[in-house]
């Protein structure tokens, strides 16, 4: 997973205002009791941290893939 499909995550559970204030503010236990923005920049898989604020934020596995999008027909 890329850093930018973590942020595209997050922004879709959370909205992309308040997935940068959990981004900010939210300790992880998950990832070394850091923020995600603190382990992204430690090089911390983005995947491992989606995977910790799903724990955290308790949600449900069926949206942990993100949310479908249909391809555009051209």
């Amino acid at each position: 997973m890329k850093i930018s499909d973590f942020w595209r995550l997050m922004d879709d559970e959370f909205g992309p205002a308040y997935s940068r204030v959990l981004g900010g503010s939210l300790v992880l236990a998950g990832v070394g009791g850091r923020t995600a923005q603190q382990a992204l920049s430690a090089g911390v898989s983005p995947r491992s941290i989606w995977l910790a604020v799903c724990d955290v934020q308790d949600v449900p596995a069926e949206r942990r893939l993100g949310r479908d999008v249909r391809p555009s027909s051209s």
